[in-house]
């Protein structure tokens, strides 16, 4: 089924966007599990395999409307320094997905496409929830001061 060229670009974009945040969640992940804080690795992993589906969710979408999925090209990874630098960066691109689903899905009832409105509010709601984390654990910063916050991150996993 012959996609809208604008949607498809548009696809594409946010097919570019997801592949970034895995890559860039990843990195983040590994950095937590080698300072001793197994919660926010688990955490942020989590994260990473969201942004997996979507990738997924997308390419599949992109192949259906007989377009062709562009893989090979990431935006800047913006990697931390700090839990707090990690999870600034990571609840910025955040607020710029919700931002840009939010474009994708407006574009998509513009071209008639149901189908991919379904697909994007989806995405859009889990990309809610990825900034609805990063503030739960800023305020917990604040509230707890980051050495205690850090202290809660570093008890093992059970199970």
């Amino acid at each position: 089924m012959q996609g809208n060229p604008a949607l498809l670009e548009v696809l594409n974009q946010r097919l570019t966007d997801e592949l970034t945040a895995i890559n860039q969640y990843m990195v983040h992940a590994e950095m937590c599990e080698n300072w001793g804080y197994p919660q926010l690795h688990k955490a942020i992993e989590h994260q990473a395999r969201d942004e997996m589906h979507h990738a997924k969710w997308l390419i599949q979408r992109i192949i259906f409307l007989d377009g062709a999925p562009q893989v090979s090209t990431l935006n800047a990874i913006r990697i931390g320094n700090s839990v707090p630098e990690i999870i600034g960066n990571d609840q910025a691109d955040e607020l710029e997905a919700v931002r840009t689903y939010n474009d994708a899905i407006r574009l998509a009832h513009e071209v008639g496409d149901q189908a991919t409105v379904d697909l994007l509010t989806t995405i859009l709601k889990m990309e809610e929830g990825h900034v609805d984390w990063a503030e739960q654990q800023r305020s917990r910063i604040e509230q707890m001061g980051l050495e205690n916050y850090l202290a809660t991150q570093s008890q093992a996993l059970e199970g």
